[in-house]
């Protein structure tokens, strides 16, 4: 491996391994101390410019800060859980274990809290911040396996305290191992980035592909006609308008225990935002489409073929006709029901709002002919956004690797 240090010795720490001789290994408890988060109900929450900042795990995106989903509390708050500039900013519980351990650095001086599902982490004032964040990261990372359990996933301050953790007492080379990583980490993100907006675009694409053949079909030289539908524009003249309440029934998904959702079982259990875990009880059979009745994703859509168990923040439609299936799962993923949502509040469309949708139905032989289609223009876009997410797990991978080299001595920098 290439600019490597001249002598080495072992860590005693399995993960770690051979660290530069002059380097030691101890506890984060010893490089800082944290913070849990914020505490607040309901009725602490206001607008943003009557109270401050509350950061969640949702204002964590690829270990920054983003600000697509903010709360604010108007609230008393200690002063130990204003968070300020170099501070780090770590998810400790969550109900998905895939969340936990992610963090951000706090890069700027800012207005803000943070919630109790998060905790700060604060270094000592003799160690350069930025190389600390590089340190606990890579660290979290190799612990993840602690913080799942059957009941709870966790990282308590206790846990947090005892990771072991390679460390270079000399604050010049923990700048330079941080400005390193910095500039090697942002080029790793730029190219992560360049790799989202190839998906983004490659998405956008695929929706218009849908878009055009569910509405004006395969054959362009046959004459249109208005729809009466602004989202559906001019369709074929021998196609109907026709609205889902006289195409399909709809009922809500049955409510279902947080005890009876497990990791391994029979039968997936679908949510409002799609897979949920597994049960041993089934409530469908068969053809059925699920709908995103609530959350973040509601009016998603999905065709399945096999018994599974839906809850009740998803909606079941069935056809009258078995043989529209197909069809109408690709117009209803054209139809972006998340429009229908007007909540204000927690994101809602009902079963009504939905069988009051208009749809262009062309005869049963088109139906085919676009499905069949569909099918494989789609299946080609599809292999596109696939490849370039591989791309970009393998350069997250890079990025995870390089941290680690850098912070554990294996690359000198």
């Amino acid at each position: 491996m290439e600019n490597r240090y001249d002598k080495y010795k072992d860590s005693g720490i399995a993960w770690i391994g051979e660290i530069p001789e002059h380097w030691e290994v101890r506890r984060l408890k010893h490089l800082g101390k944290n913070y849990n988060g914020l505490t607040y109900s309901p009725n602490d929450i206001c607008g943003s410019e009557d109270g401050i900042l509350v950061l969640r795990s949702s204002n964590i995106k690829d270990n920054k800060l983003c600000f697509d989903d903010n709360v604010y509390v108007k609230k008393e708050i200690p002063q130990k859980l204003i968070v300020n500039k170099g501070d780090i900013l770590i998810c400790s519980r969550n109900g998905s274990a895939e969340l936990i351990g992610k963090a951000a650095f706090i890069e700027l001086q800012m207005v803000a809290t943070f919630g109790a599902f998060m905790m700060i982490f604060k270094g000592t004032s003799n160690i350069y911040h930025k190389y600390l964040f590089y340190i606990v990261t890579s660290c979290i990372s190799q612990y993840k396996w602690l913080f799942t359990t059957a009941t709870i996933n966790q990282l308590t301050s206790s846990m947090l305290g005892e990771i072991f953790a390679p460390f270079i007492n000399n604050n010049l080379e923990q700048k330079s191992i941080a400005t390193y990583l910095d500039k090697k980490c942002g080029e790793i993100d730029e190219l992560i980035t360049l790799q989202e907006e190839m998906i983004t675009k490659l998405q956008s694409y695929k929706q218009s592909v849908i878009t055009e053949a569910v509405t004006k079909g395969l054959d362009k030289n046959v004459p249109l006609k208005d729809s009466g539908i602004e989202w559906i524009g001019k369709i074929p003249e021998h196609w109907k308008v026709v609205k889902i309440k006289y195409l399909a029934k709809i009922k809500s998904g049955d409510s279902i225990s947080s005890n009876e959702i497990i990791q391994e079982g029979i039968y997936e259990v679908y949510g409002g935002n799609g897979l949920m875990g597994y049960c041993n009880k089934k409530n469908v059979d068969g053809f059925n489409i699920i709908i995103g009745r609530v959350g973040a994703l509601c009016g998603n859509v999905r065709l399945i073929s096999e018994s599974k168990y839906i809850t009740d923040n998803a909606l079941i439609l069935n056809c009258f006709d078995n043989a529209l299936y197909p069809y109408m799962y690709i117009m209803l993923k054209a139809a972006n029901l998340n429009n229908l949502n007007t909540s204000n509040a927690q994101p809602l469309i009902t079963g009504s709002k939905v069988l009051n949708v208009s749809l262009p139905i062309p005869p049963l032989s088109e139906q085919q002919s676009i499905t069949d289609y569909l099918d494989q223009k789609c299946s080609e876009i599809d292999e596109l956004i696939s490849i370039k997410q591989q791309k970009i797990e393998k350069l997250k991978d890079y990025k995870k690797s390089l941290i680690f080299e850098c912070v554990t001595g294996k690359r000198k920098v």
